[in-house]
């Protein structure tokens, strides 16, 4: 994802209430448990061996947890006419139920370290604990807590490809699957809202408004957050808007799908260099992201 540049930042209550007691209903352990197994493949690239075997990994926790799995297979040329062979998996839980929610996260990782501040890292690929893992995690975790606990919505996880190949200056190459997604929903298809996670694992883990968001989809917006502060978050999910981030969001809301991103802001020195490993989240951050999540569809 890409950070923009925003000029004006907006608080929007003289204080983040936090709602009283937390309360955590997710295993924040499990899914931690999740982001090391994806870190154990390596590397998530488009068209190498971790790739590969990280999708193949997804798509056997899905058809274990939810109630139908869907592959969408798809290639995509790259400016430097290299070929991607890619997928996006959608699990559906409850699929009967005619009004839905869609929760989504990416599942690839950066070929490059573009932000490493050693020239010689730059051209290491990103070991995406936090920017990829830990979204992963949280929707993995979110199907095991619905299996026990149903929702009272139809819930879809999305697990999106290739969002962090290219070039995001440019915007070439990069938000591959929300964008193919997007171009091919299922006929009808219009979820009552969407919900990114991306970056939602840092040990100190701080979630302002996305500006995007914000604009686009202020309601959605204030559903989440709200529900946030009554389980006791709101020091997490601050009463503040952030910044403005290219993300997978941005297609879907294209698309006409009211989608907001769950993300870390500002983002963290760490973000597209080899430092993005495992030892920067913390359980209780995953937890916290995922209650809220199942709270939004309980």
């Amino acid at each position: 994802m890409k950070l923009l540049p925003v000029f004006a930042t907006f608080a929007l209550s003289a204080g983040c209430a936090s709602g009283g007691a937390q309360v955590i209903q997710f295993d924040g352990e499990r899914a931690l448990g999740y982001v090391r197994t994806q870190m154990e493949f390596g590397p998530r690239v488009p068209n190498t061996d971790g790739h590969r075997r990280t999708g193949d990994w997804i798509l056997e926790q899905l058809r274990q947890k939810v109630d139908t799995v869907e592959v969408q297979a798809f290639t995509h040329v790259t400016l430097d006419d290299d070929t991607l062979q890619l997928r996006n998996f959608i699990g559906r839980i409850m699929p009967e139920m005619s009004e839905r929610v869609l929760l989504l996260a990416h599942w690839d990782t950066r070929p490059v370290s573009d932000k490493a501040t050693n020239m010689a890292q730059r051209r290491l690929p990103v070991p995406g604990a936090n920017d990829g893992a830990s979204g992963v995690a949280v929707l993995l975790g979110i199907a095991d807590e619905l299996r026990v606990h149903p929702p009272i919505v139809g819930v879809d996880l999305l697990f999106v490809d290739g969002e962090d190949y290219g070039d995001f200056s440019a915007e070439h190459d990069v938000l591959l699957g929300s964008k193919h997604f997007a171009a091919n929903l299922p006929e009808g298809y219009q979820p009552l809202f969407g919900v990114l996670l991306d970056m939602v694992g840092d040990a100190n883990l701080s979630l302002p408004k996305e500006w995007n968001s914000n604009n686009r989809a202020p309601e959605v917006v204030d559903r989440v957050w709200r529900k946030a502060n009554e389980l006791g978050f709101g020091r997490v999910f601050r009463n503040e808007v952030g910044g403005a981030v290219t993300d997978d969001h941005i297609p879907l809301l294209d698309a006409g799908i009211r989608t907001i991103d769950i993300i870390q802001l500002p983002l963290p020195p760490y973000h597209h260099t080899p430092e993005d490993t495992i030892d920067k989240l913390s359980a209780r951050s995953l937890a916290i992201v995922g209650s809220v999540a199942v709270a939004l569809v309980r």
